[in-house]
């Protein structure tokens, strides 16, 4: 510990390397979530639906995503996916910043999976009596879901989808195989230049400890705040 460069983390290129690696993992969780709500709030109705053919769409898009690792779908979207466009738009997209848009759209698709599975669990909790009477008002089946049962659901749904949270947080990580640099690929970056492997991968996980414990605060807080309207 006496050989501990504080200095590394504190001051200089390498700080600042390793802070845009953190707030770019940031950035990455972010625009994930933003994404993967609303998609996963549409896969999720698809799945309750009457219609066969979009209850199997949606359960189709549930397993397909689920039943595959992270990093095939992150590897999938930058190696795979491109080769399918004409030439001049691939290399045109591999000029541009494709990395982190290989690594949104992978971690969006997986992230709404999951979550799709959390609120059709909460929608599913809501008495059905509401969703019937919902329709006995001449609402369709849409509009009471959007109407009546989704801000029910999405209420219970919320410790769960903080959990999803957390999962996306760490999950930025995987974004580094394709070359994105958010934290854990600058933090090995700063570490290959300086030979400083405690102090880089100290930054790192102390990063991504803090922020997770800041969501599962958060999670707490939820937890609280329920409880105590229950027993007002």
């Amino acid at each position: 510990m006496a050989d501990f460069d504080l200095a590394l983390l504190t001051t200089g290129p390498y700080h600042a390397q390793l802070v845009a690696g953190f707030w770019l993992s940031i950035k990455l969780a972010a625009g994930t979530l933003v994404l993967a709500l609303p998609l996963a709030l549409v896969v999720a109705v698809l799945r309750m639906t009457p219609s066969r053919l979009l209850a199997g769409i949606g359960f189709g898009f549930v397993e397909a995503i689920r039943n595959v690792p992270l990093l095939a779908h992150i590897l999938f979207w930058y190696f795979g996916a491109p080769e399918l466009l004409p030439e001049g738009l691939k290399q045109w997209l591999y000029r541009g910043n494709i990395e982190v848009a290989a690594a949104v759209i992978a971690l969006t698709l997986y992230t709404a999976a999951y979550m799709s599975e959390d609120i059709r669990s909460g929608v599913r909790s809501v008495p059905r009596e509401q969703l019937e009477a919902a329709r006995a008002l001449g609402f369709g089946f849409f509009t009471s879901m959007r109407l009546v049962v989704l801000p029910q659901a999405l209420r219970i749904t919320v410790p769960p989808l903080i959990s999803q949270t957390l999962s996306v947080w760490k999950n930025t990580s995987m974004a580094m195989v394709v070359g994105v640099g958010e934290l854990l690929y600058q933090a090995q970056q700063v570490e290959s230049a300086t030979f400083r492997s405690f102090e880089s991968f100290a930054f790192a996980t102390a990063s991504y400890l803090g922020v997770s414990l800041l969501i599962t605060g958060l999670a707490v807080a939820y937890e609280h705040r329920v409880q105590g309207a229950r027993r007002h």
